[in-house]
């Protein structure tokens, strides 16, 4: 049930007029049906999936505050950890480790028969497993006390707008909105509303059409020369912010519309003026929970020079596998493991000197590039292919600058949004303009979603991680 089809617009519809009748509790009991309605629309056999870590992290984390301070407490946080993980590691890992294992054996001489399972990866597992084990782990901690009731915990594992692909929502944050009685104001309104067609902008717009012409670039790169490359690269760069961020301003817009406010989960990462602000911008419930879960407890910065670059590049290489059971996520996040260990060498060197940071646009302009070749690693599953588009970045002859001008246009619409917001700091600026402004931005927005090339219920990138 994809956000951009009218399945969902339906769907929500319906949602929202049973939402308006009933009581809290029976609000929760119906957001956790339709939530669960919601995913079983892809595939209902793994709902049981969600069921096993709900079961078990509801259970643990009641444990866990029995047993708080007390050894006893370990096996049942190890008992969250090897649930939760087994199942990530089994649906989106085995065929990749097992593969992985062949082929180095292959290489060595070392001739190995064997045969995968088929596997299918449950959509959203790498979302809702980070999700509950953020939970158990802070009960273990002691930062969070667990949960009452099970339909509320039930919700906070299953509730429908994020899912799929987030934002991973931590349970302090969000458990609250589901115990207290919600209400939802006219400027609630307004504001779903807004985020929902920005969303579909970003998405519909945006996204699927860079993705519907990038996509002619990545499956030949070997009959186009550098500039139409270099415009592949810059549609990629646009679709994947486009798609990702689309669907994070869909999901907040849909929660809104509920009374719930789920966190931001991008801050317009291409204005960061290096890496490291980068990643404070880009997916923000994942870089967070990354760092508090695990590089902090690796360490962070806390020891010696050499021990922080090795923490960083752990941290990245763990994020990138995140994405997926493919080498090409493991070498997209080293690579943004060197640049953020770079960028931290540099400051810290120019900070020793009392030197004044770099100019933020100079910063922006050498970020802006970086990222998106790194892109390419992202984008790009097989090696050969890599090489070949790699190759054709140095064809600099009958160079085609027509191959640029989607870009430009798709970039003008994106900045149309994303530079007000960047600007005055607040994601509703365009919906404070005078009222007359308002309507003419609506209507040319809905115009844009009427005659998009995209459209077609395309799936977001994000479904398959």
């Amino acid at each position: 049930m994809l956000f951009n089809s009218l399945q969902y617009a339906f769907f929500l519809v319906i949602v929202l007029a049973l939402y308006q009748v009933l009581s809290r509790r029976r609000q929760n009991l119906m957001l956790l049906v339709a939530s669960y309605a919601f995913y079983a629309a892809w595939d209902w056999r793994f709902l049981s999936l969600i069921w096993i870590s709900t079961i078990v992290d509801f259970v643990v984390g009641r444990r866990l505050l029995a047993l708080r301070g007390r050894a006893g407490g370990r096996w049942w946080l190890t008992l969250s950890l090897a649930t939760n993980l087994g199942l990530l590691g089994f649906f989106k890992y085995y065929g990749f480790f097992v593969d992985s294992a062949v082929a180095l054996l292959d290489s060595a001489g070392l001739s190995l028969s064997t045969s995968t399972l088929s596997i299918v990866l449950p959509v959203g597992i790498s979302f809702y497993t980070f999700q509950t084990l953020s939970y158990t782990i802070d009960i273990w901690r002691g930062k969070l006390d667990p949960v009452d009731s099970p339909l509320d915990f039930a919700l906070f594992v299953a509730f429908f707008p994020q899912l799929v692909a987030g934002p991973i929502e931590r349970a302090a944050r969000f458990l609250p909105q589901v115990q207290r009685e919600r209400r939802v104001g006219p400027d609630d309104v307004a504001e779903g509303v807004f985020l929902i067609l920005v969303g579909l902008i970003r998405k519909v717009v945006i996204a699927d059409t860079a993705g519907l012409i990038a996509d002619r670039y990545f499956a030949a790169p070997g009959e186009h020369g550098a500039v139409a490359l270099l415009a592949g690269v810059a549609l990629y760069t646009l679709q994947i912010y486009g798609d990702f961020a689309g669907y994070s301003n869909i999901a907040r817009g849909s929660a809104r519309l509920l009374g719930f406010d789920l966190m931001r989960n991008f801050r317009h990462p291409y204005f960061a003026a290096s890496v490291t602000e980068f990643w404070r911008r880009w997916h923000i419930s994942l870089s967070t929970w990354l760092r508090d879960y695990l590089y902090i407890p690796l360490g962070g910065n806390r020891g010696k020079v050499r021990r922080t670059y090795v923490n960083l590049m752990l941290t990245m290489l763990l994020g990138g596998l995140w994405h997926g059971a493919s080498w090409n996520f493991v070498i997209w996040g080293a690579l943004h493991g060197i640049y953020l260990a770079i960028h931290r060498a540099l400051s810290t060197r120019r900070e020793a000197a009392g030197r004044a940071p770099w100019p933020r646009a100079a910063g922006i302009a050498v970020t802006l590039p970086v990222v998106a070749m790194t892109w390419l690693t992202f984008r790009i599953t097989e090696f050969s292919v890599f090489g070949e588009y790699l190759a054709g970045l140095t064809r600099w002859s009958s160079p085609d600058f027509a191959a640029l001008v989607p870009v430009m246009l798709l970039a003008l619409i994106l900045l149309v949004i994303d530079l007000p917001q960047h600007e005055t700091d607040d994601e509703f600026a365009l919906l404070r303009q005078p009222v007359v402004g308002v309507g003419v931005r609506a209507g040319a927005a809905a115009l844009l979603l009427v005659f998009s090339a995209g459209g077609a219920d395309v799936p977001f990138i994000y479904f398959q991680f």
